[in-house]
């Protein structure tokens, strides 16, 4: 049973013009309604007590036949009143019952939809929340009840959570494909979608009573990556104001269209046609590729982040890697929040070797060292891949972003529910999110009363941040602004947030240095 959790505990990781305004915002209450027009038809969602939902709703044409692997088209109109009550198909993906980042067994190509909730009572335009779900760029949704928006459109915004495509339905390159679209946008489908999604939103979320220029996105793991991906990407510059990374890697490299990635992994386009001849299509053109069933291509594998098989620098969508947009001063100078969990990586030492060959290699006089300043092999072998991949990019960022002159302030998850498995030394990956959107009930594990005011203190937090940059306000404990000099973060204990000294700097500094040149 052990074992079976260790593995579970692991797959969350590998395993984002023209509308009339049917909730008004004038008077001390809006009107409430279950309807909204939006740019493409009429809607009817649900309202369960003080707030709507509509689920569901096409954001962009479904993705398939010769639309695979194109850019996003915008949706097509309907007449009539078209029901948003039910969650539409998850994006192509193996599904896994046992993840509660995934919604339903129902998957698709045709899985391009968001869904809204919205209190039904509101006095001005409402702040925008617009949730990117994780799961590695593999697997996941924004169908997940672990994702329903109520309690925090309850708190004063409006709560927006779409799917975008996966695997190498999201993020795939291949010759035939560049020879269709030479000047792109190509490769990155997955953050196509996500920024198609987000000019959804500017032309239709007043119709929910949200403001268009008030959007904070915010994401976690893979969508925590996806969101400082639309940092540094063009097309998505003007469609958010804030930006959330919950545990997205920082420092991830991506393949290049055409060359060779730095760290030595093939082009995406080389990528492309080994996948095409593993498919038994040697010389593949586009119609080749797009009469491939979508269930074969998944049955295929997925394809690794780690091994820069997803994110594409494509010239377009993608200019740079994160890390060095950011140490460009090319990222969205917007308020930025961004912080990990206390042991995302919960890998058996026996485990250590095989899971770092594949992250980073430390020769062995390095490793040596790097044992000295985590105080053992043995606390090195528990928290090394955590920071790697986790802390240690998010501080970096955080810091980065504060020397650019924006707002940043980073944080670290470390509550662990006493009723969390045994095994558990600190607070996994993806456990945050059910505090985030204060969803106890959704969690892997039953919670306790404890674990309550926890969750509403940190739900409150994203939604003052949400709300003004600042994600201080009421009774909270403040949170410091990060900066490099300061190297405050706030920590979210089981005790309630204590704003501290970052408490493994040393640790921290130690692995910058093999970045710094």
């Amino acid at each position: 049973m052990r074992g079976e959790a260790v593995n579970h505990m692991i797959g969350r990781l590998t395993a984002g013009l023209a509308c009339l305004a049917l909730f008004t915002a004038s008077g001390a209450h809006a009107a409430s309604s279950a309807n909204a027009q939006i740019d493409t038809g009429q809607l009817a969602g649900v309202a369960s007590g003080d707030v709507v939902a509509f689920k569901g709703i096409p954001y962009a044409k479904p993705p398939v036949g010769d639309l695979r692997w194109r850019a996003p088209q915008p949706a097509t109109a309907w007449t009539g009143v078209r029901a948003a009550d039910q969650y539409g198909p998850m994006c192509m993906q193996k599904y896994n019952p046992k993840d509660m980042g995934v919604g339903g067994p129902a998957v698709s190509e045709d899985c391009l939809t968001l869904n809204v909730w919205t209190p039904t009572q509101h006095a001005r335009p409402l702040p925008v929340m617009v949730w990117i779900h994780g799961g590695g760029f593999v697997n996941g949704s924004g169908t997940a009840t672990l994702y329903d928006g109520a309690a925090l459109a309850r708190q004063g915004v409006v709560v927006v959570n779409l799917n975008y495509r996966l695997g190498r339905l999201g993020f795939f390159a291949h010759p035939a494909l560049t020879a269709e679209t030479p000047n792109g946008p190509l490769g990155n489908y997955g953050l196509m979608d996500q920024i198609a999604a987000l000019q959804w939103v500017q032309r239709n979320i007043a119709a929910f009573g949200g403001d268009p220029k008030d959007v904070t996105i915010f994401g976690e793991s893979a969508g925590g990556i996806a969101v400082n991906r639309l940092m540094t990407a063009l097309p998505a510059q003007g469609l958010f104001v804030k930006a959330i990374v919950e545990s997205g890697v920082g420092r991830e490299v991506s393949a290049p269209l055409h060359t060779a990635a730095p760290n030595g992994s093939p082009s995406a386009e080389d990528q492309g046609k080994a996948f095409a001849t593993k498919m038994g299509l040697t010389n593949a053109s586009a119609a080749d590729l797009r009469a491939l069933p979508a269930d074969k291509i998944i049955a295929a594998g997925d394809p690794d982040i780690g091994k820069s098989e997803l994110t594409i620098i494509d010239g377009v969508t993608q200019t740079m890697d994160v890390a060095d947009a950011f140490k460009a001063g090319r990222e969205a100078k917007v308020p930025y929040l961004v912080g990990s969990n206390g042991l995302e990586f919960p890998v058996p030492a026996s485990m250590i070797d095989s899971v770092m060959g594949g992250i980073a290699h430390f020769p062995p006089d390095q490793r040596k060292a790097l044992e000295t300043v985590y105080g053992g092999a043995d606390v090195y072998a528990a928290y090394i891949v955590t920071d790697v991949i986790f802390t240690e990019p998010a501080r970096y960022l955080a810091a980065l972003h504060a020397a650019n002159g924006q707002p940043a302030y980073l944080y670290r998850f470390s509550i662990l529910s006493t009723t969390a498995p045994s095994f558990l030394k600190g607070a996994p990956h993806a456990s945050e999110r059910a505090y985030v959107f204060d969803n106890l009930d959704r969690e892997d594990w039953k919670t306790t009363p404890a674990d309550a005011p926890l969750a509403a203190a940190m739900s409150a937090y994203w939604v003052a941040f949400a709300k003004t940059g600042d994600p201080n306000g009421d009774s909270r404990p403040v949170w410091p602004r990060y900066t490099a000099a300061g190297d405050q973060l706030l920590n979210f204990t089981n005790t309630g947030p204590v704003a501290e000294k970052t408490p493994d700097a040393a640790r921290l500094d130690a692995l910058a240095q093999r970045y710094a040149k």
